[in-house]
């Protein structure tokens, strides 16, 4: 049955009043995954606390929010547009995390994994965060980033990308022989090779040891990147484009190769904490 448009804007005008938000005017330019997901979110008791780290939490409204107590396949795809899922099981959602892990499928290959919101919640503008901790070896390359995929253009804000296996600075190799992530980059595509901006972090710590925040506060003309609450850096450019959330984990680029050095295992697993978007107050008229 056909959700009614209206329904879900009263529904999420009904839930800004809780947050404080006068609704006079004209009304949220938001897409129906969005309404749907502010809508259901405006019941949660636990909506409040949950808050952009490092931002003031009066200037925006939650509207989308997973903590992972399971995997929601009516929120998350396990797959890009463009491929198939492998049958291989390599991700999971157990105590209160997602991880996604290295995994050689029946061919003997290491392979791509993509948890995405495609189709089912995107938004324009915002903030985005996730809490998460990286994986090791040779050739992962975790990301969390912004995309959609509108007729033949392709924009995109990678949140953050790591390359375990890539020279230092992005990484390290061990004693026992297994890369470590100590760096990450941001990048702003406004399409398909049509490169805006980017920066590369330099935590100097090893990424894959304890939990980090990773975000984005997406403005129309500017994009501010940050970690655990700091802000690192801001491209300047024009997006506008509804994005959807995307979380995977891939091998290669500048990671190199995945080899017999590569842990296998949910030992080994990009692990996310949670999943959040915010939007801000001031962007939620047309």
């Amino acid at each position: 049955m056909r959700t009614n448009k209206y329904l879900l804007r009263a529904a999420l005008l009904g839930s800004l009043a809780v947050f404080g938000f006068s609704a006079c005017g004209e009304e949220p330019a938001f897409s129906q995954q969005t309404l749907l997901a502010a809508a259901k979110l405006s019941k949660s008791k636990q909506t409040a606390v949950r808050t952009p780290y490092g931002q003031d939490a009066a200037e925006f409204v939650l509207t989308f929010a997973d903590e992972f107590d399971h995997f929601n396949p009516q929120v998350w795809n396990d797959h890009i547009w463009y491929e198939k899922p492998n049958p291989t099981k390599n991700y999971t959602v157990e105590k209160g995390t997602l991880k996604i892990w290295p995994q050689r499928d029946a061919s003997g290959k290491f392979f791509n994994r993509t948890i995405d919101t495609d189709g089912k919640f995107e938004q324009r503008y915002g903030f985005f965060e996730i809490e998460a901790k990286l994986p090791r070896g040779k050739g992962t390359w975790p990301a969390f980033w912004l995309f959609a995929h509108p007729d033949k253009r392709r924009p995109e804000i990678d949140v953050m990308e790591a390359y375990a296996g890539g020279e230092d600075p992005w990484g390290y190799t061990d004693a026992d022989g297994v890369s470590r992530p100590t760096s990450y980059g941001a990048t702003v595509w406004l399409d398909e090779g049509v490169e805006a901006g980017k920066y590369q972090h330099q935590a100097k710590k090893d990424l894959s040891a304890s939990f980090h925040k990773y975000a984005v506060k997406w403005e129309p003309d500017r994009q501010t990147f940050y970690f655990d609450g700091k802000k690192l850096h801001t491209v300047e450019a024009k997006m506008t484009d509804q994005m959807y959330i995307m979380l995977d984990l891939w091998f290669g680029s500048s990671s190199g190769d995945p080899d017999d050095s590569t842990p296998q295992g949910k030992a080994n697993s990009f692990e996310i904490n949670y999943v959040r978007a915010w939007q801000m107050k001031r962007f939620m008229r047309e």
